[in-house]
């Protein structure tokens, strides 16, 4: 009977298992902590990787708790953030928890030269289900020709908006791409990891 019960309990994400589930987790931050842009419920479902129907049941709940807003143009549902203090706070957890991947590719967006960045490490893991204590920083790889006074501004324009500390690689595109016996990159290669 417990294995039954098991498989029907969804799982918690390592990054915060106060949360039902990553889904959850994706949906409502990425509303929270994009305030105040508006976004319909596919535009959530793309943005996040989840069901359609997964996002309207959560944005529903979040609405009900005052979490989120949402309004109507025609057949379009627009969804908000709330501007409770309980929206707040559940923003900031959010961003710190699984913020990073969106709030990374936002940066890098502005970084001339990077071709492609890669979390790895703890936070990483965590993401990916890896069980284990709360990651501390946020590790990445970033591949392309960017300089590096660049890329470490944009970690610290990460680093203020997660409050977590980052620390980035830097390395060509083909180092990744090329057959090597790195260290560096058995290691990335040998835990999980997160294209952003």
């Amino acid at each position: 009977m417990q294995d039954i019960l098991h498989l029907m309990k969804p799982e918690s994400p390592p990054l915060l298992p106060i949360l039902r589930s990553r889904a959850q987790a994706e949906v409502v931050g990425l509303v929270l902590w994009s305030a105040p842009q508006e976004f319909s419920l596919t535009e959530l479902a793309d943005r996040t990787g989840v069901s359609l129907a997964t996002v309207q049941r959560e944005i529903e709940r979040c609405e009900q708790a005052d979490i989120v807003k949402s309004r109507r143009i025609g057949n379009v549902r627009l969804v908000s953030a709330s501007v409770s203090r309980d929206a707040q706070l559940l923003c900031e957890l959010l961003l710190r928890s699984f913020g990073p991947k969106y709030v990374v590719a936002d940066e890098f967006l502005k970084v001339a030269g990077v071709k492609q960045i890669i979390i790895f490490g703890s936070w990483a893991a965590r993401y990916s289900g890896v069980e284990g204590n709360a990651p501390g920083d946020i590790d990445l790889l970033v591949l392309g020709d960017a300089k590096f006074s660049e890329v470490s501004k944009a970690c610290t324009r990460v680093s203020r908006r997660i409050d977590r500390e980052v620390n980035a690689v830097n390395r060509p595109l083909a180092w990744w791409t090329k057959a090597s016996n790195d260290p560096l990159k058995k290691e990335v290669q040998r835990r999980p990891y997160i294209v952003v």
